[in-house]
């Protein structure tokens, strides 16, 4: 596999989901916002410094090593670790996961646990799976205390109601580290994510707003309403969008089922006849709304997606004009080695931004992996790993 996308990264051509890695268990939510609602009025959710800060971290240059984007760092300012270093080399390290429960966290899961076997000195690892239930979490993480944890990295579940158990870890002077969704504190000693929501949707929409034509009709698929990643995706995306002159004909929420987006996407394409671009929150249904546009025998339109190999293959295969915003699950890797950076005594930002590349056409043959599974994410930065493919089989 090529290895392009690294200097990619390196040279600032960046861009952001998680999306998947912030979608909460089923709630059973459903929802739908009309044309008429589509694009126009700003988001709760818009808020526009951070806005401003995200777009402007994708043309950064990224410090630190050129060849692996999980260890690089975009403007940081760097806290002192001394008074947590431990010698001695024979650490603990403890986990509380938020969730496992899709294929976003699996990849990345699997990827931290072959991270943590890439370091002798790391003698235990305990995991905690709060399978998406903050009750569970808060109990994992108080459980925690008695158990010698040497550091303690912490994927919330969700920010507000974590944040008092975070502070309560906090204040048994064992180094904290959050990662992928953040908590209304700044007790943890760094929390690390890729750049941020805002970005990933404006990648999507700015594509868009390229490639399809003014006055074209643009169909958005998002996954739930709420969370918090996602609603900022889209916050950027109609940010974007309504100054562009699309016709933004259709936001549509899909509750990340394959059925019900291939659904939707088929009733757009009757009532309107022609689809010019669909911008996704997230891309695990992108094959679906492809597959809509092929059952009903017409144009696949310029398409926004992510990542994960079943949409690269499909966008290799049919030549899409597409675009695939990351939310790169390499960060999995980064809780890791900043613990062990603390345990050292080493500085390590106390935000820790990572980059986010996003995958264009011209990267598309670097990513695409035909011997991986469906939805297995290409900016995993595991693909040098020892062992490699095997453990995300």
């Amino acid at each position: 596999m090529n290895r392009k996308w690294f200097v990619v990264a390196v040279a600032g051509l960046l861009a952001m989901a998680g999306c998947s890695s912030d979608l909460p268990a089923d709630t059973g939510t459903t929802g739908t916002t009309g044309a008429s609602k589509a694009a126009g009025a700003k988001s709760e959710f818009f808020d526009q410094a951070e806005y401003e800060r995200q777009l402007t971290f994708r043309s950064t240059t990224a410090e630190g090593p050129a060849d692996k984007p999980w260890e690089q760092m975009l403007s940081p300012e760097l806290v002192d670790t001394a008074k947590y270093a431990k010698p001695g080399g024979s650490h603990h390290l403890c986990f509380s996961n938020a969730a496992v429960n899709n294929p976003w966290r699996q990849v990345g899961f699997t990827t931290m646990k072959e991270e943590v076997k890439l370091h002798p000195e790391i003698t235990k690892f305990t995991v905690l799976d709060a399978e998406g239930k903050d009750d569970k979490q808060i109990s994992d993480i108080q459980s925690f205390a008695s158990q010698g944890c040497s550091a303690l990295i912490v994927s919330p579940n969700t920010t507000a109601t974590l944040t008092p158990a975070i502070e309560a870890a906090c204040a048994t002077n064992v180094p904290v580290i959050v990662f992928d969704r953040g908590v209304n504190t700044s007790c943890p000693v760094t929390f690390i994510h890729p750049i941020g929501g805002f970005a990933f949707g404006a990648d999507g929409a700015e594509f868009l707003k390229e490639k399809v034509k003014a006055g074209g009709k643009v169909l958005a698929l998002r996954i739930l309403p709420g969370v918090d990643v996602l609603e900022q995706r889209w916050a950027a995306a109609n940010e974007i969008f309504s100054g562009s002159g699309l016709n933004v004909v259709g936001v549509e929420f899909t509750d990340g089922d394959a059925a019900k987006t291939k659904s939707i996407v088929n009733d757009y394409i009757q009532r309107e006849g022609q689809i010019d671009g669909v911008w996704m929150d997230a891309g695990a249904t992108a094959v679906a709304a492809v597959e809509a546009f092929q059952d009903a025998g017409v144009p696949i339109p310029a398409f926004v997606g992510e990542d994960q190999q079943d949409f690269l293959r499909t966008w290799a295969v049919e030549k899409m004009t597409a675009v695939a915003p990351t939310y790169p699950t390499y960060q999995w890797r980064t809780p890791v080695i900043a613990a062990l950076k603390v345990l050292n005594g080493q500085q390590v930002p106390k935000e820790w931004v990572l980059p986010q590349p996003k995958i264009t056409e011209g990267e598309l043959t670097d990513f695409v992996q035909q011997d991986m599974p469906p939805l297995h994410y290409a900016m995993c930065g595991c693909d040098l790993m020892p062992g490699y493919p095997a453990p995300w089989k």
